[in-house]
């Protein structure tokens, strides 16, 4: 079975790095990996693709070393099996509410005695029936990561009850939800964000769990980790693509070249009216 490297990393207090990818191009997935990036987050919360095709991405995933960390929504217990029996090394569960939701999470991506996955062994994480089921089932525990994602400021108050539930490995701030939800859309320097970030660090640290979230620069990446943080998230493949274009675009027109480009005209209607 395919050890993973994020919970190896993690072992030993090593930091880790994850990347997600929007885009549903297999070869963007085998680079990602080839490159040697810890992990890539793969969102089937918000994107609209199916098992299957992500099935297919996390296949191209494993010729590198890059973990999948697949993203369920809220409440698809069902689903996280089948993610990790087409690979996914570990799951992101969002909007947790409590300890007892996180327990459910484990159930779902645990064998017993931690929890009560069912068992298949057909997929590629066994792989394809190719282990005795005592090695698979030991092994699927010790390599199958959790990360539980607080949301709301009633989630972050109980982030120490929902660390202390064997078999969750990591907490994970939403810091773009919680903005929403608490109030203050996407003011990230926030005083009460701040605060849910001290209260996740500290409930990390007294159970002796790790903690992360997205990050928005070097600087404040190097800030997390000063805070303890191990498990860091930073950017997205469609954000990279989108900066690309716009950098050459901006190198052109200095020698002439004009382009038609409707989102930043989209965007300054848009400023204007609020404005107005």
């Amino acid at each position: 079975m395919r050890a993973s490297r994020i919970k190896h990393k993690l072992s030993q207090d090593e930091p880790v790095l994850i990347t997600q990818l929007h885009l549903l191009d297999a070869s963007l997935f085998e680079l990602t990996s080839l490159m040697g990036f810890d992990g890539i987050w793969m969102d089937m919360e918000h994107h609209t693709y199916s098992l299957e095709t992500a099935t297919q991405l996390m296949r191209a995933a494993r010729i590198g070393s890059s973990d999948i960390l697949a993203r369920p929504a809220n409440g698809e217990y069902m689903r996280i099996g089948r993610m990790l029996e087409a690979g996914a090394q570990g799951i992101m569960y969002p909007r947790c509410s409590n300890a007892a939701e996180a327990a459910e999470v484990v159930k779902w991506a645990k064998f017993a005695p931690l929890g009560k996955r069912g068992f298949d062994g057909s997929g590629a994480d066994m792989p394809y029936c190719t282990m005795p089921v005592a090695d698979y089932v030991q092994q699927a525990n010790e390599n199958t990561f959790i990360t539980i994602q607080l949301e709301e400021q009633s989630a972050v108050d109980q982030a120490e009850e929902i660390a202390a539930v064997p078999g969750v490995d990591a907490l994970m701030l939403g810091p773009a939800d919680f903005s929403i939800l608490e109030g203050f859309p996407g003011q990230f320097n926030h005083p009460q964000m701040q605060t849910a970030i001290q209260t996740i660090a500290t409930a990390a640290a007294n159970q002796g769990k790790h903690w992360g979230m997205p990050t928005f620069n070097l600087e404040h990446a190097q800030q997390l980790l000063q805070q303890g943080a191990r498990m860091l998230y930073h950017m997205a493949d469609i954000i990279f693509v989108k900066n690309g274009l716009e950098q050459m675009q901006q190198q052109f027109s200095q020698i002439g070249f004009s382009f038609d480009n409707q989102l930043t005209d989209s965007a300054s209607h848009y400023t204007q009216g609020k404005k107005s």
